[in-house]
């Protein structure tokens, strides 16, 4: 299927004194029946097009994208080129990820990350939203994150040898919010009642217009969106995981900075977004991380022993927990009892490891001798508390989603698991706390950047392009905030695994 941005082999008939048709008519007559539907050439290409192709004597590749309800000629080729770079990228909050296709080949070339700059702004979305509203703030929260992709253009650029202004397209996948800050566009409306964005599905903009080191006319594919908290990514993430085209009633998870989950399958969808995703990131533990080098990913607590061990990622000393470490962690203290039903530590329990920390009661997990750079690893009991919060608020979304449609967990056939929450847990620790249904093992299937992998397939193909900006309308929003199962079952699930233990029969309960 057509890629976002295509490469046509032209070999137009020469001009004559018995065929006066003008140089850019004479390309279109050409083109148009190739590219599969209507054609222009804009006003600021038309003279470098005419020329380019006179030059190559009317016969050489025109440079056609895809722009939804018609095709625009940009450029003119004399030859092919070795690769038509485009690059798919992932807005997120905290980082972009951004990988490189040649859309001759459909194939991932090279990828890059970096941290997202409006961090200095302000580390949450709603942070980052009120300084949008002073002098000036929008602007620079838009020239911060123009930034960050320009970088990842010189990166992903220099890994296969070719210039940034070679790019031909862009697709990106975010959060409705995030979509706004590259768009420069107000986000006021988005956390006020009734919660309106200022657009969802944006129609394609170019390089140059947003100010970006890519060839100027590279079409801008913004993934749309369901509403101001159900994003782009949400939709990427329906398009890598089939949900929509499944016989069968499956879930997608992605945990970001919210949870957002989707159930349904090729008749229905039904979605709905809730503030769990910091602690399963790590984000509210003071010792919490992103997955990253030197963050600890797997914990083990031997019940009868008390003995701990770990990893990192990268192999290096600790420096902190990413959100599977935290779940590994507080899922082996609760089978080695150091943890009682409500996530309280028991110094009994915990023996040596049990400290008084700077916030308090706390577990040491790392001693100093074996942190990075001399530092200690501990997992305080306020983290404990935001943990359970944080557990309570995810089964709760589930069940409250799962209820809403009047089915049971164990209809699902499958849990799509996306991000690098999915990518890094352990689900069998994540059942032992109550945060993911007591289901066998193999019903979850993690599914990696789902963001990112959404954002290379639309860049590929015409017909998911066609399919994402179908979906939004497909989708029913349940809205939590208003929802009060939702807030009863919250109060039921600060246990652990739950106060209804039989839903997770797997999971061994202690008496007191």
């Amino acid at each position: 299927m057509p890629s976002l941005v295509q490469l046509i082999t032209v070999d137009c008939p020469k001009p004559s004194l018995q065929d006066n048709t003008g140089d850019i008519d004479r390309l279109k007559k050409n083109v148009t029946g190739k590219c599969g539907g209507s054609l222009v050439v804009p006003y600021g290409a038309m003279v470098r097009v005419a020329k380019s192709c006179r030059q190559a004597d009317f016969a050489g590749f025109a440079v056609v994208n895809d722009c939804k309800s018609h095709f625009e000629l940009v450029d003119f080729l004399a030859t092919k080129p070795a690769i038509l770079p485009a690059v798919a990228l992932d807005l997120g909050t905290t980082h972009l990820e951004a990988s490189l296709l040649d859309l001759c080949t459909g194939d991932v070339v090279a990828q890059a990350t970096i941290a997202n700059g409006q961090i200095e702004y302000g580390t949450d979305i709603l942070s980052r939203i009120h300084f949008a509203a002073t002098a000036g703030g929008l602007q620079i929260l838009q020239q911060a994150v123009v930034a960050g992709i320009n970088t990842l253009f010189q990166e992903l650029s220099q890994q296969v040898g070719i210039s940034p202004a070679d790019i031909r397209a862009l697709a990106v996948s975010g959060n409705t919010t995030m979509v706004h800050f590259l768009l420069q566009a107000d986000p006021a409306t988005l956390c006020r009642e009734p919660y309106i964005p200022l657009i969802n599905s944006p129609d394609i903009c170019h390089g140059a217009e947003l100010g970006l080191a890519m060839h100027g006319w590279a079409p801008v594919w913004i993934m749309p969106s369901v509403g101001s908290y159900l994003g782009g990514d949400l939709i990427s993430g329906i398009l890598a995981s089939g949900l929509d085209e499944r016989p069968g009633t499956a879930m997608l998870i992605d945990v970001g900075t919210n949870a957002e989950v989707v159930l349904g399958n090729r008749d229905w969808l039904m979605a709905c977004a809730g503030a769990a995703g910091p602690a399963l990131e790590g984000g509210i533990a003071r010792m919490g991380m992103r997955a990253g080098p030197g963050a600890i990913d797997k914990v083990r607590i031997e019940p009868a022993t008390g003995r701990l061990s770990y990893e990192t990622l990268g192999g290096g000393r600790p420096k902190g927990l990413c959100g599977s470490g935290i779940i590994d962690l507080v899922a082996g203290l609760y089978l080695a009892r150091m943890i009682d039903v409500r996530g309280r530590l028991q110094k009994r329990y915990a023996g040596a490891r049990f400290i008084e920390g700077p916030d308090g009661p706390a577990f040491l997990v790392v001693p100093a001798a074996e942190g990075a750079h001399g530092q200690p690893v501990i997992f305080a009991q306020v983290d404990l508390d935001a943990m359970m919060r944080s557990k309570a608020a995810m089964y709760s979304i589930l069940t409250t989603l799962m209820a809403q449609v009047g089915l049971d967990f164990k209809e699902l056939e499958q849990i799509f698991v996306a991000g690098s929450f999915g990518k890094h847990i352990d689900p069998r620790q994540a059942i032992t706390l109550g945060m993911l249904p007591d289901l066998p093992l193999e019903v979850f299937k993690p599914i990696g950047n789902s963001s990112l992998a959404g954002a290379e397939m639309v860049l590929r193909h015409r017909e998911l392009r066609v399919r994402c900006q179908a979906l939004p309308a497909k989708i029913t929003y349940l809205e939590l905030n208003v929802n009060q199962e939702f807030m009863i079952r919250f109060s039921g699930c600060r246990f652990i695994p739950h106060t209804d233990p039989s839903l997770f029969p797997s999971v061994p309960v202690f008496s007191e």
